[in-house]
């Protein structure tokens, strides 16, 4: 049948995405003015509709991404790329979808460019008159007076968006997307060079960047998390090509966009450490990529005229209850039942959260040193289980764990497993950025779905050739 041939899952998942970006132009994320009659309320009734394509869409996306996988698990496929940009394309003029952060980096890079502390308050400073404050009157209410949690680099990038633009809202949105389609192309290029033999690179590619809770999330929402994922694949390849100083320095950009970009730096560190051997290797793996991204986090600091405050506000979205942090949940629920403020027994939950993860950390990166584990599986994983056990937890934080799995591992089970999370995640959150209930049930569905389908059609280990056949043609166990 057309539908699941690898041309079929191409223009379903097309069809897909354009249900998704026509559906986003009534129950997209719409700013509250400043939309220039394109972006703006539709009124209920056509908003409702807009959702329920948008819905449609996603469904249409998420099964051809999976029937994808599934053939190429059953061998190699041509034109991967070409895939991912009829994926891509129709998302390209759709208003901002499933999240509303886009109008916070707006109005924080126009906060640079007025010359207001980021670190020191929110959207919330920006006059009437000022740049950015259009974007500043849209963003999300919890953020509203949140100093921004992001390095200077980033903040440059958006402050160069709005002084193009001029705080604008249609043209920085899509400047911003720019930066987000420049991100996904940085992916590419470093899941491509890590992928191994065509088979393996098509692979890598389908997990880490046709990802539907990638393009959906980092193509339509533009978030930045997109460039720190490409900062860090690209140090990790540069690595692995030898030239870690280098890779080092595309880390310390990454941690200059968000913080938790570091962890790779423990895993370049082992890497060296392997390859140089001995007391002196280990020293070197320790101490020179740490010295080599600080001198980058502190130059950008420099440069960008904002100064250090990114040290202290990387604590502040932890102060923000999102429903899939495991840690914030347990620790509401047990200081409901033990205390007449749950904040302080949630807090130090949340600190023991932090805790394991870090122990996780270290353990897989001695497993990587002892060599029973691929250093950047290590890399891949730990950022998982930073994710799973932080205060603070959004649908697409998994994929800085499966981009960096999908390049190193994506048939293992571990790339399986996150494919199956990918596909429940993607619907956690509304077109218009809201989590009602119903994402919750929708994504409980998909995840159960996922988990019986694995068990009853697990991949083969091994991509089929001439003496390997594909299980079509293995006799039946």
């Amino acid at each position: 049948m057309w539908a699941f041939s690898a041309s079929g899952c191409r223009w379903l998942g097309a069809g897909g995405s354009l249900g998704v970006a026509v559906g986003g132009w009534a129950a997209g994320t719409l700013p509250v003015r400043g939309g220039w009659g394109l972006w703006e309320p539709r009124g209920s009734a056509l908003t409702v509709a807009g959702a329920v394509l948008a819905y449609l869409g996603l469904t249409l996306l998420v099964a051809a991404w999976w029937r994808y996988g599934v053939l190429l698990a059953r061998g190699p496929l041509d034109g991967v790329l070409a895939t991912l940009a009829c994926w891509t394309a129709p998302l390209l003029l759709a208003p901002p979808l499933h999240s509303a952060d886009v109008y916070s980096y707006i109005a924080q890079g126009a906060m640079v460019l007025e010359g207001h502390d980021v670190y020191g308050g929110g959207p919330s400073l920006l006059g009437p008159d000022e740049l950015g404050a259009d974007a500043a009157a849209s963003v999300g209410g919890n953020w509203t007076d949140t100093p921004a949690p992001y390095g200077p680099v980033f903040l440059l990038l958006a402050a160069a968006v709005v002084k193009v633009t001029g705080g604008a809202i249609v043209p920085a949105v899509l400047g911003t997307r720019l930066i987000a389609l420049g991100a996904l192309a940085l992916i590419v290029w470093a899941v491509r060079g890590l992928g191994g033999g065509p088979g393996g690179r098509a692979g890598a590619l389908w997990l880490a960047a046709l990802n539907p809770l990638l393009l959906i999330h980092v193509v339509g929402g533009m978030h930045n998390d997109g460039l720190m994922i490409g900062l860090v694949l690209g140090g990790v390849l540069l690595t692995t090509r030898g030239r870690w100083v280098l890779g080092c320095v595309l880390v310390g950009l990454a941690v200059m966009i968000k913080s938790p970009a570091a962890v790779a730096l423990l895993f370049i560190g082992v890497t060296i450490a392997r390859r140089d051997g001995g007391a002196r290797g280990l020293v070197k793996g320790l101490v020179l990529p740490g010295a080599v991204a600080g001198a980058v986090a502190a130059g950008a600091s420099l440069a960008a005229g904002t100064g250090f405050g990114w040290l202290g506000t990387q604590s502040v979205a932890g102060a923000i209850h999102t429903p899939l942090s495991l840690t914030s949940d347990l620790g509401l629920a047990l200081g409901t039942l033990v205390a007449d403020d749950p904040d302080p027994v949630k807090g130090a939950v949340q600190k023991l959260g932090l805790l394991a993860a870090a122990a996780i950390i270290a353990a897989l990166a001695w497993r990587a040193w002892r060599g029973r584990i691929d250093p950047f599986l290590g890399l891949g994983l730990s950022l998982v289980a930073l994710v799973a056990l932080s205060p603070m937890v959004q649908p697409w934080y998994l994929l800085w764990g499966t981009a960096v799995v999908a390049a190193v591992a994506w048939r293992g089970r571990a790339g399986q497993v996150l494919a199956v999370l990918s596909a429940a995640l993607v619907y956690e959150t509304a077109p218009s950025g809201h989590t009602p209930w119903y994402g919750f049930v929708l994504a409980g569905g998909v995840l159960a779905l996922g988990l019986v389908w694995l068990r009853r059609d697990p991949w083969p280990a091994a991509l089929p050739t001439a003496g390997n056949p594909s299980p079509e043609s293995a006799p039946a166990r």
